[in-house]
């Protein structure tokens, strides 16, 4: 009797991600099923996955994750990065190349592919991040849909028409979708090793930090060198945030176009300016300070997303190696007299940090906190903390 022989299987997709040029990218489905229109960009970071898809700068954003093995260390509930996990402000989808394999770390408390479903991302693996790396590198960051559906069935042509209709982020004001929606003390300090995070004990100045989509651990770092944290929504007027009576003001990171939130942003940052409080900015909070000093922000061709890229500061003549998240950037040559640039990308030579002469306030483009990547710039909050100080006629802390 002839053996029967079993049909060959062919595996079907069950997730895509069509850009809106019309290019069709097929692989295997996870996290959550559905569709998000973003932009397509990709990070370079090997480690730190949980901390870059929290984070509210990758607000409408896909990121494509360069490192190809994703999730095997597992997910837990410290590596979070938004102020309100509950509104799942960040990335809204996922591309990986390896499947994703079960956790592997003493830190682990769940599965990537659970949490991701929780968190509401829609993600793919079996991708050549490699190739998709390359054609945002060259053509810029893509708008597309990333799309899963478990039987494999999808409506490819209107799936492109999602994408091309999509406005993109230029002119868009994110920060108020992810913005704390009151205000509120924050008091936790930075993680240390096999003993978590901690709570602030003195409180040696009072900083007021403007939320557009501020991280945590920036929080932490300024808990961490005594102060007393107030987070405030991104629209609060100048006239609230100076009743409160703080000693430095602090402009948080966060997504979308710098210009759009700058409408009422900047308005309210030229009135703190002058009052002559120390002033400083991150990322999102960089730009708009830029803006509020007379300097111009333009959209980048595949933007700064990584863990590893090299910026020298001109301030001390060092060079640091810096976490990176942004698709905008300042137009160094649009900066007024009275505004130095302090810091520069060694790779592209864009802007990453100014400071206003004569006068307690900077800004950078790059993330001093980390959360992922390197600490070579967290004295840049003890930078900070210094202008605090001497307002005070307290001596100076070591930066480095």
């Amino acid at each position: 009797m002839a053996s029967e022989t079993a049909p060959w299987a062919t595996e079907v997709p069950t997730a895509v991600l069509v850009l809106a040029d019309g290019t069709v990218i097929t692989g295997r489905g996870l996290g959550a099923t559905g569709s998000a229109v973003a932009e397509v960009c990709f990070n370079t970071a090997l480690t730190g996955y949980q901390e870059v898809l929290t984070d509210p700068s990758y607000a409408s954003q896909i990121v494509t994750f360069t490192f190809p093995h994703i999730g095997n260390i597992g997910t837990n509930d410290e590596d979070i990065e938004d102020l309100n996990p509950a509104t799942r402000s960040g990335a809204v989808g996922a591309v990986f190349k390896a499947d994703v394999t079960n956790p592997s770390s003493y830190r682990a408390a769940g599965h990537l592919d659970q949490w991701l479903k929780r968190r509401g991302i829609v993600a793919m693996s079996g991708v050549d991040t490699r190739a998709l790396t390359a054609l945002i590198r060259e053509k810029g960051m893509p708008n597309a849909v990333i799309a899963y559906a478990p039987d494999g069935k999808f409506d490819v042509e209107n799936l492109k028409a999602q994408a091309r209709a999509w406005s993109g982020l230029v002119g868009l004001d994110l920060a108020k979708d992810v913005t704390s929606g009151q205000s509120s003390s924050w008091t936790e300090t930075p993680w240390v090793w096999n003993e978590g995070y901690g709570e602030r004990a003195d409180e040696t100045m009072h900083v007021v930090a403007i939320d557009y989509g501020v991280k945590r651990n920036i929080l932490r770092l300024l808990a961490g060198l005594g102060a007393k944290v107030t987070v405030v929504p991104a629209k609060t007027s100048a006239e609230d945030i100076l009743a409160m009576k703080p000693d430095g003001i602090f402009l948080s990171n966060g997504p979308g176009d710098p210009a759009a939130t700058g409408e009422y942003s900047v308005p309210v940052i030229k009135d703190l300016l002058k009052t002559k409080l120390p002033v400083f900015g991150i990322c999102l909070g960089h730009q708009m300070l830029a803006l509020a000093l007379g300097g111009k922000t333009a959209k980048m061709h595949q933007g700064h997303h990584g863990a590893n890229h090299p910026v020298k500061d001109h301030t001390t003549g060092k060079v640091e190696i810096v976490s990176m998240n942004h698709g905008f950037a300042v137009d160094a040559e649009s900066l007024p007299e009275g505004v130095e640039e302090t810091h520069v990308s060694l790779f592209d030579g864009t802007n990453c940090g100014i400071a206003l002469t004569g006068r307690p306030v900077f800004s950078v483009q790059h993330h001093p906190e980390a959360s992922p990547g390197p600490q070579d710039s967290h004295y840049l909050f003890r930078r900070f903390a210094n202008l605090i100080r001497a307002r005070q006629g307290e001596p100076a802390l070591a930066e480095r």
